[in-house]
């Protein structure tokens, strides 16, 4: 297993009343190998179903953090961006210690990670321009290049013609945008995303989510994305880990837990599909009686 990317060894994080993480141990690696190259699962392969997992986790490229609401997979996340501490263990990034219990070693700004957030925290007395600016405000950067990354950020996102717009002027989907070009003009390792889909309609998601392979694919940084849904998931990621009262209850390629998982939410999405599948059948067969029933008279 390679030191490059993130690696959680033995992390817990509770809050008062709360254990949010138990014990969670895994490795995402940094970069983007290709599918099914070192790192990635194949179908049919990698699966784990366990009841607690204490050894290391190798996940490949693309990582979903799936499971039920609180669950822990936005502390997860605010854990990897060291915008929390853990309770015990420690976060290791490319091999050095970042994070110990109680402690923060190293800085958000110094984690090559940028995050997305479910409310997407722009900035309204800000313009979309100025959105961007912000978030390139901490890295020390050289004025024209502060401006070239602003303005790549702006086109790679489709939203350079709204740049002078305030949020509450575009519409929710160049939001989403706008939320995604702060987070890539920092030129990331890691793009962590926590439920930004949840207020955008199925073809706008669906648009984002290609999107978003395809930058990912091109700026070279690893999707790490918090979502308790099954199809953002197959969409973007090729591996999963299930969390379930801060524990992981599995972990895998994508395609192996929508197949054969019997954690939620992969069981539950079968069981959508087959009710699907069923309400399709009784409408084709409604449809071939009424086709070929006589005409009233």
């Amino acid at each position: 297993m390679s030191d490059s990317g993130f690696t959680l060894v033995s992390v817990s994080k509770e809050y008062p009343g709360t254990r949010a993480l138990d014990r969670v141990s895994m490795h995402i690696p940094a970069g983007r190998p290709g599918r099914n190259q070192s790192g990635a699962a194949a179908p049919g392969k990698n699966l784990r179903e366990i009841a607690s997992l204490r050894a290391i986790t190798d996940v490949g490229p693309h990582t979903a953090i799936l499971g039920p609401s609180g669950c822990g997979k936005s502390t997860f996340l605010r854990l990897l961006a060291g915008l929390e501490t853990p309770t015990a263990g420690s976060i290791l990034l490319d091999g050095q210690t970042v994070s110990a219990a109680g402690q923060i070693l190293r800085p958000p700004h110094q984690r090559g990670v940028a995050m997305v957030f479910q409310d997407l925290a722009l900035w309204p007395n800000l313009t979309v321009r100025g959105n961007v600016r912000l978030g390139l405000a901490g890295q020390r950067l050289h004025r024209d290049d502060s401006g070239r990354r602003l303005r790549e950020a702006l086109e790679l996102c489709g939203i350079a013609d709204v740049a002078d717009r305030f949020p509450g002027q575009i519409s929710g989907g160049q939001q989403q945008r706008l939320a995604l070009a702060r987070a890539i003009a920092v030129q990331p390792r890691f793009l962590l995303l926590d439920e930004p889909f949840s207020g955008v309609d199925l073809a706008t998601k669906s648009r984002l989510l290609a999107e978003i392979a395809a930058l990912a694919a091109s700026c070279h940084f690893q999707v790490i994305l918090v979502s308790h849904d099954p199809c953002e998931a197959l969409e973007l990621c090729e591996t999963a880990i299930i969390l379930d009262q801060g524990v992981v209850r599995a972990a895998g390629g994508v395609l192996d837990l929508f197949a054969v998982g019997t954690s939620e939410p992969f069981a539950s999405f079968r069981k959508l599909q087959r009710g699907i599948r069923l309400r399709g059948a009784c409408d084709q067969e409604a449809a071939i009686r009424n086709r070929d029933a006589p005409e009233a008279r």
